[in-house]
């Protein structure tokens, strides 16, 4: 559920070694959600037991999160257990549903940014503890942030360009930046479905205050017409709705974890472990407790509070309506001005 990505993990676990008891505990805390999700699993059991559900449960866990600022305990959560229904059926484990630990947090009270988290799980009744500890991630802009910034990815008519959206890092260790967008699609004109998708612009490494990410204009383009709905006749109309910028921020236990689990380019497989977990009694744990933090800036194709904004340039939407990439795709533009001029793609 979380991991070697800012967003996705994966750690390889032998399922046929000693079969002692360990601790599977995997645990990103975002200031920016109001649920925070805590994977808590146990592993090294006996051989075939993996598939079935309670086997892969403790007995009995009881966990909390501790928030300290200042050296000073302040909020104390007691961790609530809930069942998940979509796991990835293609994995070693149990699936569809999983049992999962979580807290909230109230939206006018999130995770603090000077904040300390301590996880303490006590397992099968004082068994044995796991214990972890991250700061919270925070600090995150974007230059797309800004009322007037707008997206240019033509210059002329099919001369596509790159643009760029600079990223400030606060204390992130490394950075992920994607495009998601929305274009609304009209079945005769009257009925509207959604198509959204993803374009990653990259992750990096942060070693800078800030990182800029790079967009260009013909990729744009293809996106577009790749993603845009071809088996529905009836769609005789589209309009560009909406561009989100997502900018997702790890701690620097995060980017171990990460650089740790990167598929080996060695002829020797092995590669070592990393957990910023710690563990009593001689017990085994892996994973991790960390912070990342997810920024967002939402952008209209119509601006709510100022219709007169363009999310991108005038020559851009005339190439979306226009071009020779996406032309034939029945978009036009529902920018008032556009309507006003009488322009040729200007939504009837």
């Amino acid at each position: 559920m979380l991991g070697t990505t800012l967003i996705s993990c994966n750690e390889e676990i032998d399922l046929s070694g000693d079969f002692r008891e360990t601790a599977v505990v995997y645990g990103l805390l975002d200031k920016a959600d109001t649920v925070h999700f805590i994977k808590i699993n146990r592993a090294y059991i006996t051989p075939g037991s993996e598939t079935i559900a309670d086997s892969s449960y403790f007995d009995q866990v009881d966990a909390t999160i501790t928030e300290v600022i200042n050296g000073s305990e302040q909020r104390i959560w007691t961790l609530q257990d809930t069942i998940l229904t979509n796991k990835d059926e293609n994995g070693a484990f149990f699936a569809p549903e999983q049992k999962v630990y979580y807290f909230t947090t109230p939206s006018n009270a999130p995770l603090n940014n000077n904040g300390t988290y301590k996880l303490d799980i006590s397992l099968n009744g004082g068994e044995f503890e796991v214990h972890g500890e991250t700061q919270i991630v925070s600090g995150i802009a974007t230059t797309a942030d800004g009322q007037n910034f707008r997206y240019e990815f033509v210059d002329d008519p099919a001369s596509y360009v790159t643009g760029g959206i600079s990223v400030t890092t606060g204390n992130a260790h490394v950075i992920n930046t994607t495009l998601q967008v929305t274009v609304a699609e009209f079945v005769l004109g009257v009925d509207t479905l959604f198509t959204t998708f993803d374009w990653n612009l990259g992750e990096s490494e942060i070693t800078t205050a800030s990182k800029s990410f790079a967009y260009n204009g013909e990729t744009f383009y293809n996106l577009i017409k790749n993603n845009c709905t071809v088996s529905n006749p009836l769609i005789n109309q589209r309009r560009l709705y909406s561009i989100k910028v997502i900018a997702t921020g790890g701690s620097e236990e995060l980017l171990n974890y990460m650089t740790v689990n990167k598929p080996s380019s060695s002829l020797a497989q092995t590669k070592p472990s990393y957990t910023n977990l710690t563990v009593t009694n001689n017990y085994r744990a892996i994973g991790i407790f960390s912070s990342r933090y997810t920024h967002t800036s939402l952008k209209y194709f119509l601006n709510p509070d100022n219709p007169n904004l363009r999310l991108m340039t005038s020559k851009s939407i005339a190439e979306l309506c226009q071009g020779p990439i996406t032309g034939l795709l029945a978009f036009c533009s529902q920018h008032p001005q556009d309507i006003s001029l009488g322009l040729s793609y200007a939504c009837p």
